[in-house]
């Protein structure tokens, strides 16, 4: 008889094989494969196959190389021509792109050049500053929690710098405190122009200390990789400094600061941070985090200057996205007249040039689209109303419930094209801002680009929600409570009560409230007996009771909560909820009270005395609980209101009526 064993548990062992393979090719590294002539290496890397996700447009990579000389690149295979001879430490970050898998592993390769041409080394470097600043940080993706990303930090002796060699200090901030969290940690900085690492006592010891010639300027950064402009404010010694530094990082919890020297005319340097985006990192896939970069010249001639970098937080790496930035506001804070800024970001993919982009968003119904502005866009186009004949424009057309931006007669190019270098080139942007209606409610809001490159599909981005923090709001409640039916002995029939309530504030959905009363103490004396005609001793002296009375005091310190209560705010006027009310006595004293009238011996008048005994004290000593719901009229978000409760108590089963008044800040 033939045994199939082996063979079925050979075929089990080739399925768990295939099946471990396929759970872990998304954690393989790149292969890079040099090819090195002289001091020219070519370089191809073979990265994992991608996994398309479902209904995006199609997956690539796009590409970052460090050639471990401190320049860089976007090329896919780039050819770069090293200047020196020796071993040099190649990196590749590689970022997948609509593709549902691990990003690749960073791979080093180590390339070792032994003899260069005579020739002076050419490379094609892209451009990297767009603005006129002397410092701009790019980043070569956008973070997701749990992966890495590069800052390519370049600084310069900008043109028209009084200087001949510029030295000073560059600051990266980041971790804003904006968040409860840290999502970034630096894992390694490589530099190659002899940066070293200080210390905030040093950047002040070298930092300039002439008091008419500081200046401290400020850059904007509108996008990953660009800047908009600066403003200068005359400072005044270190003092001065000191104290915009400190306002400048205000908003950050840390800090890391390079010193650089002797950058000449021209010179562009560069340095290249690896950071880890913590796992921890904020789970709102569309926040926007800032990293800001400040360089502090040696030289009190020159301005300090401030770069920010914009990052948005993204579950999947996506060139066209839709940002809003601030998007958790305090809506006790918040006016009509709050700028909502906006930002679509596309990125031609293609094969060849695009030259219209229609970008439509949709309009939350909340935004007000007559406050509609135009704050920066790339590439910089005039109104279409103002332009020429087939002059490069953009078309602003606002419907009922949305807004179009069209881009006409560009020249983007894709980033499959030839000849196309440096991914930038093939992004663009639009930024808007948008103010809220009269009488915005406290709900969220959300918006949505489709981007259209010339006639080809639409690409849907996602979905970015604005929200109000709930916020706190306490308030104060005053009433009086009064029992239905047949009274019940030790409750009294009706009291006052003073109570404190916490709840969202200016809810529009359903919401909880919770309530706390503190009773007045309340009395409550029992006649029990009464007795005669006996004789007794007060204080030595002999006297006749007329009489005694026995009574039995109770003294109760209680108090009530509403441990959990819903409530939902119809309208704007009038409210209701329900909710379980706990009642009981902190306190309670009992005692047998004694009143006692003496007649004197010798016919004087009765003198009454009193007195306790058999005092017991018990603490928390009833409890018992009730149902409830209520209806309110006024202002039952924010302000005064009125209303009534009916309560049903059980142990011993009661029913009360509570009439209050309230008041909610």
């Amino acid at each position: 008889m033939i045994s199939y064993k082996p063979l079925l548990t050979l075929i089990v062992l080739l399925c768990m094989m295939k099946g471990l393979k396929a759970q872990v090719s998304d954690t393989i590294p790149p292969e890079i494969e040099p090819t090195i002539d002289s001091n020219q290496v070519k370089l191809n890397a073979v990265l994992r196959p991608l996994r398309q996700i479902a209904g995006a447009p199609a997956a690539f990579y796009t590409y970052f190389w460090e050639f471990g000389d401190g320049t860089y690149s976007f090329e896919r295979n780039p050819v770069h021509q090293y200047r020196d001879t020796g071993n040099f430490d190649i990196r590749l970050f590689a970022t997948n792109n609509y593709d549902d898998g691990k990003k690749p592993p960073t791979r080093l390769r180590r390339v070792k050049v032994e003899k260069k041409k005579t020739m002076l080394a050419m490379n094609n470097q892209p451009s990297f500053f767009s603005g006129n600043g002397s410092l701009e940080i790019r980043a070569n993706q956008q973070p997701k929690p749990g992966e890495d990303l590069v800052l390519l930090m370049g600084y310069r002796n900008k043109p028209g710098a009084p200087v001949q060699a510029v030295s000073g200090s560059i600051m990266l901030l980041y971790n804003e405190k904006q968040f409860s969290q840290n999502g970034f940690d630096i894992a390694e900085a490589r530099t190659y122009h002899q940066e070293s690492s200080i210390g905030f006592d040093s950047l002040i010891a070298m930092a300039p200390a002439d008091p008419s010639g500081f200046l401290a300027g400020e850059a904007d950064g509108t996008g990953l990789f660009s800047v908009s402009g600066y403003e200068y404010d005359a400072l005044a010694g270190k003092k001065e400094l000191i104290q915009w530094i400190k306002n400048e990082s205000a908003e950050f919890r840390q800090h890391k600061i390079w010193r650089v020297q002797d950058v000449k005319p021209g010179e562009e340097k560069f340095m290249f941070v690896t950071i880890n985006t913590l796992p921890e990192m904020i789970k709102d896939t569309n926040a926007v985090v800032t990293l800001a970069g400040l360089f502090i010249p040696d030289d009190p001639s020159m301005e300090a200057e401030r770069f920010n970098l914009e990052l948005q937080i993204v579950a999947s790496h996506d060139p066209n996205k839709l940002q809003l930035r601030n998007r958790r506001l305090n809506y006790r804070f918040t006016t009509k007249n709050r700028d909502n800024t906006y930002k679509v970001r596309f990125q031609n993919t293609g094969k060849g040039p695009a030259k219209r982009v229609a970008i439509t968003v949709t309009l939350p119904g909340m935004l007000n689209a007559t406050t509609l502005k135009l704050v920066d866009m790339k590439p910089y186009c005039v109104p279409c109303a103002t332009a020429y004949p087939n002059q490069s424009c953009v078309d602003t057309v606002v419907t009922k419930d949305s807004i179009q931006f069209i881009f006409k007669n560009i020249y983007l190019p894709g980033t499959q094209q030839d000849g196309v270098n440096d991914p930038d080139s093939t992004m663009g942007y639009i930024k808007y801002v948008l103010n809220f209606n009269k009488g915005m409610k406290k709900l969220p809001f959300v918006s949505r680009a489709s981007i259209v490159f010339d006639k080809n599909e639409p690409i849907v981005t996602n979905k970015s929600t604005g929200r109000f923090k709930k916020g706190l709001s306490p308030g104060i409640m005053i009433g009086y409570n009064m029992g239905l039916g047949t009274a019940i002995a030790e409750i009294p029939q009706e009291n006052y009560t003073l109570g404190f309530t916490l709840s969202e504030y200016s809810p529009y959905r359903p919401y909880l409230q919770w309530e706390l009363y503190l009773q007045p103490s309340r009395k409550q004396q029992t006649f029990i007996s009464r007795s005669a005609g006996r004789d007794t001793m007060y204080n030595g002296v002999g006297y006749k009771v007329d009489y005694k009375d026995m009574y039995q005091k109770v003294q109760v310190l209680g108090i009530e909560a509403v441990p959990i209560q819903v409530r939902y705010n119809l309208k704007s006027w009038i409210g209701t909820g329900a909710g379980l009310l706990v009642a009981g006595e902190l306190n309670r004293k009992t005692s047998d009270y004694v009143e006692a009238s003496l007649i004197p011996p010798n016919g004087q008048r009765a003198i009454m005395i009193t007195g306790e005994q058999n005092i017991k004290t018990i603490s928390f000593a009833e409890w018992r609980g009730a149902v409830f719901a209520d209806i309110q009229l006024g202002m039952v978000r924010v302000g005064p209101a009125l209303g009534v409760r009916f309560l049903h108590y059980i142990n011993p089963s009661q029913q009360r009526l509570y009439f209050f008044a309230t008041w909610r800040l």
